[in-house]
């Protein structure tokens, strides 16, 4: 399966900027003109309206409270610790950074598990000894029905641990590297790009290298998906990469993604999106300021079969 109607998502206890997570991902901004407390409170809010929006298209949150401590402040984006997948395996992944390392908790284990039909669980965390990353769904895009994933190379994505993993799974990998306007390299895969069951919202524009750029679109054509192409200014400056398809109980295809991406967007690429699916549009202004990152990072798509 493609797309899900199961989704974790962790709600908030310590949001705040994560100078840790800076050093690769100079999108967050530490703001200073509001408490602690109240950047927590807003994000709070931000994302039981998230939940709410979901939950009112039949999309089914799982939601999970964030511990206050140990203080986790990226806690709200679950995506690149764990994936959930269709044969019962659940994958714990190596992270970057020392304080997104104990995002990872047992009891949320223990939570899917009595939800969930659970065959295994495979750790990768031991590559945190070497200190090298993969960044589950954040490092790398799925085409389930292709057997492909994508992925932009970076310090949280390792590309002998990402080969290792896509062998694994039985995946090929699609490997390439995607900048920024000021020669950084863009810090996780699903930011530069979205793949929907039947398109792909991704900035071509960010692959400077040719032939790569020439791999990542002759993939996608390969595998008969629109290309809906974005610019680096969409992306850089509105997450409108950053977005996630998902599916409700009754079956019907959405794409979610933040109230800043969808403004940023233009009436053709609306257009070319909504010939595919409807849009959901989260307000999440304060998570993405704060946390570099938007609506798809803070789904933790399930894939694991259902308990009746």
């Amino acid at each position: 399966m493609q797309n899900t109607s199961h989704v974790m998502m962790i709600r908030p206890a310590s949001f705040q900027y994560n100078v840790e997570t800076a050093k690769s991902n100079d999108y967050q901004k530490n703001i200073t003109d509001i408490s602690q407390n109240e950047i927590v409170k807003k994000a709070q809010k931000e994302f039981d309206e998230f939940v709410e929006i979901l939950e009112d298209n039949d999309i089914n949150v799982l939601v999970i409270e964030d511990t206050a401590t140990p203080v986790k402040p990226d806690a709200v984006f679950p995506n690149n610790w764990i994936s959930m997948h269709e044969n019962g395996t659940i994958y714990i992944y190596p992270m970057k950074t020392p304080n997104r390392r104990i995002e990872k908790r047992a009891d949320i284990i223990e939570t899917l598990k009595k939800k969930y039909k659970v065959n295994d669980v495979v750790d990768l965390s031991h590559y945190e000894n070497e200190d090298r990353a993969l960044e589950g769904t954040g490092s790398m895009i799925f085409d389930h029905d292709a057997k492909l994933v994508y992925a932009c190379l970076s310090p949280r994505t390792d590309k002998a641990i990402l080969e290792e993993y896509a062998k694994m799974i039985g995946y090929k990998p699609i490997i390439f590297n995607s900048y920024k306007s000021n020669g950084q390299p863009q810090y996780h895969t699903n930011v530069v790009m979205c793949l929907g069951k039947t398109f792909v919202v991704v900035c071509l524009e960010s692959i400077t290298d040719k032939k790569e750029r020439k791999l990542v679109e002759d993939t996608i054509k390969s595998s008969k998906k629109e290309i809906i192409e974005i610019s680096k200014a969409q992306l850089e400056k509105h997450y409108a990469g950053n977005m996630l398809q998902v599916m409700n109980k009754k079956g019907d295809l959405y794409i979610v993604m933040s109230e800043r991406a969808v403004k940023s967007l233009t009436d053709e690429q609306l257009d070319q999106i909504q010939n595919h699916c409807d849009i959901l549009s989260v307000p999440i202004y304060l998570i993405e300021e704060i946390g570099g990152g938007s609506a798809r990072c803070m789904m933790a798509e399930i894939f694991l079969p259902a308990k009746k």
